[in-house]
């Protein structure tokens, strides 16, 4: 089959169209899906330099996210049955088939295409976990979200909205007319959160920060925080690691700090993530989450979409057609 092969962790410039990869073969509690369209997310940039905990050995096949039609069950496995139209996440995915858990396989929701469920269970997902469960966000609060021109940013202003928070949105300049098309009510620079919020919020600081940017961003979110009700829930570090210490939390910045990491979550409270779904199909029914619209590319040319999504130069949702 046709797939995507990272050689080194130098990044998209050593990601390679290969040929004559084996199809896999589905384990117990696995399905087998042909890929019809394969979600493209910051965190393959990140693997293809080594800086994704936990991440892959070089060489291997790119790609974690996909959608399509169920050809195969693995030992142990009810459903979805063959002939399904599923979105999940499984290794390998930037390819012609994949293999992925069965019970993190959602249903493509009736009347959309495959490539528009992409999304579904990562980025809307996590945008909501962070909000709802986790950033337990209020009708009438103040939501701060960074990049929120990029797939995780652009569900959660949306879902932000809807549960009735007041959305103050951090993208590049060029991309300040896409998140307020969204509904977010005030748009900042990157480099001006921290002032931007306080200034906003009349000095209080935002109740709830999405934090994905890391670097130099972490700490100006932290700052913009309100003092002790505040919460910071952070999900994705693009622009580097970034440290505060238990000093920090007790004299700078006394907010609550929360970790998420989708996949994580859907292991360790299947519970929570069993929520997220039940809600997401809520959202979905009542129009509040419309069907994606990704930028679909040629596999072939994934390492240039993957540059690009690296560069920030990208917008929305990016995917792969095999």
């Amino acid at each position: 089959m046709r797939a995507l092969r990272q050689a080194t962790l130098a990044g998209p410039d050593d990601l390679h169209l290969v040929t004559d990869v084996p199809v896999p073969a589905p384990g117990p509690g696995e399905i087998l899906v042909r890929v019809t369209a394969a979600g493209v997310n910051f965190a393959d940039v990140m693997q293809g330099h080594g800086t994704y905990g936990g991440g892959p050995r070089a060489p291997y096949l790119a790609g974690f996210e996909a959608a399509g039609e169920v050809v195969a069950l693995g030992d142990g496995v009810a459903g979805p049955p063959v002939g399904a139209r599923v979105v999940g996440a499984g290794p390998g995915a930037f390819a012609e088939y994949v293999a992925m858990p069965a019970v993190s396989a959602v249903r493509v929701p009736p009347g959309w295409a495959d490539e528009q469920a992409l999304g579904l269970v990562l980025n809307w997902a996590t945008a909501l976990a962070a909000l709802k469960p986790l950033g337990r966000v209020g009708a009438g609060e103040t939501v701060v979200i960074h990049a929120a021109a990029g797939g995780v940013g652009q569900a959660a202003v949306r879902l932000a909205k809807h549960y009735g928070a007041t959305v103050i949105g951090a993208a590049a300049r060029e991309k300040h007319g896409v998140v307020r098309a969204l509904g977010a009510d005030h748009v900042l620079d990157r480099a001006d959160i921290a002032a931007g919020v306080l200034e906003l919020t009349a000095g209080a600081g935002a109740d709830l920060v999405l934090e994905s940017a890391g670097g130099s961003a972490f700490a100006a979110g932290l700052a913009a925080t309100r003092r002790v009700t505040g919460r910071v829930v952070v999900y994705g570090l693009a622009s580097g690691e970034a440290a505060v210490t238990n000093a920090d939390l007790v004299f700078r910045y006394p907010i609550q700090l929360i970790g998420l990491h989708i996949g994580v979550l859907a292991q360790s409270a299947p519970h929570v993530f069993a929520w997220l779904t039940g809600e997401l199909r809520a959202l979905i029914a009542a129009g509040v989450y419309p069907p994606g619209a990704p930028a679909v590319h040629d596999l072939a040319d994934g390492p240039k979409v993957l540059a690009q999504l690296a560069a920030g130069s990208t917008t929305g949702k990016l995917a792969l057609r095999p």
